[in-house]
């Protein structure tokens, strides 16, 4: 930094910057420290105890050792100068503290919670993909024989790691139905009249059919079908409870079921340009004309709607560069539009907002 600098800026500006950086760099602590809380269940913890406890309470719920809850008490105010608890004097004694749950821990807890997507998120095998991106820049896919971070950090897609990995199969896939069944609760509230009228519907890549049982549920008269690869679908018959729910194996490149709808839920953001095309393209063939009910209900990040507010182009953002790491990406209408024209479907599309940017999008034959 030069001297010229020093001499514009003022001292508080220069403490904001240096936070900013530090927290940059060190901003993988927190990531570090919400799985090590869900890992240890205290936000579950708190929760059952009606909202709050002390860090005593917690102490004893997480079976955390005697010797170590100075530093819980660390990673508890970090995680509450972050968002994640809220932290208060107790009655008739200032020297506790007494922890309860923001708005955003609460995603974090009760029956239909987002914490299985934390140890994904915060996987090893995820986070070192990223140690290859300075590489990854410099080298033409051709030249390693990796076309993602993941495979040149492992030697193989993402894909073919859960087929031979049971524990990250697992940890993937409690994720993916996490994030379908707390979703798909909220779309049925505000936009389930996209379900209505249907007979069936595939879902692919539903995984072990949590997000799909949501919608089974609400509307039993669907005959509902979970495509996915063969040991995925093996896990999801196992634990399918409807009647009106079954799962088939299958390869989306190749060939979909038919049915008056497919739902493709967090698919294409995983997919380049063309692979995109070519599986709505499948899609295309397994639904009927327009005019008989046939449509794609795709629910994914339509990336734009921010309208200023920082936090969420940091979320989209981020978001769109973690996608990096198996050469996925999230988009904005735009780009949606060039894959629906260039796949064949009709330019009357619609897209609608569930929760800012998430959103989703009905396009039809």
């Amino acid at each position: 930094m030069t001297l010229k600098l020093l001499a514009e800026v003022s001292p508080q500006e220069l403490l904001q910057a240096l936070a900013e950086l530090q927290n940059h760099m060190l901003g993988y602590v927190k990531s570090m420290s919400l799985r090590c809380v869900v890992d240890l269940g205290i936000p579950e913890a708190i929760h059952l105890r009606g909202g709050t406890a002390t860090i005593a309470n917690i102490e004893a719920d997480a079976k955390v050792h005697p010797g170590k809850v100075a530093d819980l008490q660390r990673v508890m105010e970090l995680l509450t100068t972050s968002g994640i608890f809220t932290a208060t004097a107790g009655a008739g004694d200032g020297d506790t503290v007494v922890y309860g749950l923001t708005t955003a821990c609460r995603f974090l807890v009760g029956w239909c919670n987002l914490s299985p997507m934390v140890p994904f998120c915060v996987n090893p095998l995820v986070v070192s993909s990223f140690f290859s991106m300075p590489e990854w820049f410099r080298t033409e896919p051709e030249a390693t024989g990796a076309a993602s971070l993941f495979e040149l950090a492992h030697g193989c897609s993402q894909w073919e790691m859960v087929s031979k990995d049971a524990r990250f199969n697992d940890v993937l896939n409690n994720s993916m139905a996490a994030d379908s069944q707390v979703f798909l609760e909220v779309i049925i509230v505000d936009k389930g009249r996209i379900f209505r009228g249907l007979r069936s519907l595939v879902d692919v890549g539903g995984g072990n059919g949590a997000g799909t049982q949501v919608i089974a549920k609400a509307f039993p008269r669907i005959k509902c079908t979970v495509m996915d690869l063969p040991h995925v679908v093996v896990a999801g018959q196992a634990a399918a409870r409807d009647d009106n729910l079954s799962f088939v194996a299958g390869d989306m490149f190749e060939s979909i079921p038919s049915a008056d709808a497919v739902l493709l839920k967090n698919i294409l953001h995983d997919w380049g340009h063309d692979d995109c095309v070519k599986i709505l393209q499948r899609c295309k063939e397994a639904i009927p004309a327009r005019n008989a009910g046939g449509k794609v209900i795709i629910i994914d990040m339509v990336r734009g709607s921010a309208n200023g507010d920082r936090k969420i182009n940091e979320m989209e953002a981020i978001q769109n560069s973690f996608m990096m790491y198996i050469t996925g990406v999230e988009r904005d209408e735009i780009e949606w539009k060039r894959i629906f024209s260039d796949a064949g479907f009709s330019d009357d599309y619609k897209i609608l907002p569930v929760l800012g940017p998430y959103s989703v999008i009905e396009i039809y034959p």
